[in-house]
């Protein structure tokens, strides 16, 4: 859970210090405050963009750091210990995020030590979830009632084995498209490979070949000028010249005569011995010399003859290197791999008759297993639809009805899926019962199975079953959100659950109720709340003022936690606002009264917090009675 949260020089906030507790956390006061600043500055620790506006005016950067607890978030500390960010002696998980004024661009840091943004979203969406009072709008997306209905009825393990089926069918389908795609050229393909085995069979290509050609090429183009070059090389040290103009004795014979002179010399000076030894050392290595020089000329042979052969040679290289593309060792690659393409073309009939084989099998599996998943949808919707009903109840919508609608659509090439009396693994003749599915109505269907998700709404008595968007008001859409939130946190791992202003739209007779149900998700999770409504404030296990406070020059938001007298205050403001009154303080108390009761008799009903759609089976507290004074 969140343990602290320290704001320096964010939006109007110039420092501020939150240390939260367990429980129901309730963040209250005028609007324009900077309540929704706060939420803001946590949302940057979940990885949310920034931007320049966010630092305030005057800084050179904003700065926010969030203390987190690991004891309620399982999982965790292994993937911390998996990035590198946790070490034995680490007690909490440090996030902190600074953003520089000039560019807008951010710092982000786990532990101390510096993450991407990647990292800090996955890690802080383990710690704290935000839901914005503009959240309702994700219920009129389709597209995530999917993941609602399954998150609720824990059926996350069976949509990824879904998954894994559908994953090994796309990749089937897509090897039976190529080889199909090739039937169509197969013959002219097996053309091309046979005629590149027969030309570089014919050709007996060799890797570095064609270097060890143009080398010796360069050799006999300048014969005569290595000749001159061998031939002065042994002369100067092996041969010398007696005649001519410039006589001259053979290296090797001075050096030999200088290596017996020194050796002479040691006899009268000892001193001298390792210049003797270095000048005989010197002595033996150009006489290896002149051997080497004279072995290198022993093997020249200049055949004219032997050009041409290379020349013809280079040229059936350079074809088939313009024939065929790339240099001699690709050709030479693409010669080892023609065989076994040309294997594989002989016998694509068989190939495509395996993989259709296997096709078969994994539409028969993934249809059996999507149908598994569908019909445990259809269960889990029916138990969805019932708790929100009664939820939507409590918030003071007693006539609705709500609906999880799951359908499929035709397709010719999708997932058959079983009868209503066929299953797959109690049929003795699998051969059978896989006809029999293939000759089933087939589905369209996709990673997540063959279903078509929708949540529909009735609100009053009479109207028929329509898509939320087409039926639900603002404050419609922000109980039923609430509804569904608290029904679904049963199955949140997220710790640390922040709501901003979710009750807009709810009115004062609702607001106890509300209060219930954010307070009842405790059970499980800390839960941060900023609202307006003092039904729910007075439900909190903490509450925090926010006020604005105007200096001579800046404007500066502070934060406090309220006494029990001050909360009294703080509700009766609420209610009645400023200045506030003793009619105002009375309601407030009771207020605050009535919700304490209300929880002391959860908690000893239910040996702890509580709500998960159970409220309304309590009768001891009636709705309008509760909500009267409000």
């Amino acid at each position: 859970m969140l343990l602290e949260l320290q704001i320096s020089d964010f939006a109007i906030i110039e420092r501020l210090h939150l240390r939260l507790e367990r429980g129901f956390n309730v963040l209250t006061g005028e609007t324009g405050a900077g309540k929704s600043i706060i939420i803001d500055a946590l949302g940057t620790l979940r990885g949310e963009k920034t931007d320049p506006t966010f630092v305030r005016a005057g800084s050179n950067r904003a700065r926010i750091e969030g203390i987190f607890s690991t004891d309620d978030c399982p999982g965790l500390v292994a993937l911390l210990q998996q990035y590198g960010l946790w070490d034995d002696n680490d007690e909490h998980v440090i996030l902190t995020r600074e953003v520089s004024a000039e560019s807008g661009r951010s710092v982000a840091r786990i532990n101390g030590r510096a993450v991407n943004t990647g990292i800090l979203r996955d890690i802080g969406g383990r710690l704290v979830d935000i839901h914005g009072q503009h959240e309702g709008l994700s219920l009129f997306n389709t597209r995530t009632h999917l993941d609602m209905l399954d998150s609720y009825g824990d059926l996350w393990l069976l949509r990824d084995q879904v998954s894994t089926l559908f994953s090994q069918l796309r990749q089937v389908r897509e090897e039976l498209a190529e080889l199909r795609r090739n039937e169509a050229r197969r013959v002219e393909r097996l053309k091309e490979l046979q005629f590149l085995i027969e030309d570089v069979s014919a050709a007996k290509l060799q890797m570095g070949e064609e270097e060890e050609l143009l080398r010796e090429r360069a050799v006999l183009q300048n014969a005569v000028r290595i000749t001159d070059l061998v031939s002065s090389a042994y002369a100067l040290l092996y041969q010398g010249e007696e005649g001519g103009r410039y006589p001259f004795r053979p290296i090797a014979e001075t050096m030999a005569t200088v290596a017996n002179d020194l050796a002479e010399l040691t006899r009268l000076d000892t001193a001298v011995e390792s210049i003797a030894s270095h000048a005989e050392d010197l002595r033996y290595q150009i006489e290896d010399l002149a051997a080497s020089v004279r072995s290198y000329r022993d093997q020249l042979d200049f055949d004219p003859d032997r050009l041409d052969a290379i020349e013809d040679r280079l040229t059936v290289l350079r074809d088939l290197q313009r024939k065929y593309g790339g240099d001699i060792s690709q050709i030479l690659e693409r010669f080892t791999n023609a065989e076994a393409e040309m294997e594989h073309l002989t016998h694509s009939a068989e190939h495509i008759a395996e993989l259709e084989q296997c096709e078969n099998s994994l539409l028969v599996e993934f249809g059996a297993k999507a149908h598994e998943l569908s019909q445990r949808r259809r269960a889990t919707g029916d138990t969805l639809a019932e708790q929100i009903e009664v939820a939507m109840g409590d918030l003071a919508m007693p006539h609705v009805r709500f609906h999880t609608s799951i359908t499929q659509s035709n397709d010719p090439r999708g997932v058959p899926t079983p009868g209503e009396h066929e299953s797959v693994k109690e049929s003795n003749d699998r051969h059978d019962t896989q006809l029999s599915m293939l000759d089933a109505p087939r589905y369209a269907f996709d990673k997540t199975g063959i279903d078509q998700i929708e949540f529909l709404i009735s609100p009053n008595p009479g109207e028929p079953l329509k898509p939320l968007a087409r039926i639900a008001s603002g404050g419609e859409s922000a109980r039923l959100l609430l509804a569904l939130k608290a029904i679904l946190s049963r199955v949140d791992l997220v710790p640390t659950l922040v709501f901003d202003e979710i009750d807009v739209g709810v009115g004062g007779r609702s607001g106890q109720v509300v209060g219930q149900k954010l307070w009842g998700m405790t059970e499980a999770h800390q839960v941060v709340c900023i609202t307006h409504l003092p039904q729910v404030a007075a439900f909190a296990d903490t509450h925090f003022a926010i006020s604005k406070e105007f200096g001579a020059e800046r404007t500066n938001t502070n934060i406090r936690l309220l006494t029990p007298d001050e909360r009294i205050d703080e509700l009766a403001a609420m209610l009645d606002g400023t200045p506030v009154s003793e009619h105002s303080r009375a309601n407030a108390r009771e207020i605050i009264e009535r919700a304490t009761a209300q929880k002391q008799y959860r908690e000893t009903t239910s040996g702890g917090t509580q709500d998960q759609g159970t409220i309304a089976q309590d009768q001891h507290y009636d709705l309008h009675t509760v909500t009267s004074n409000s």
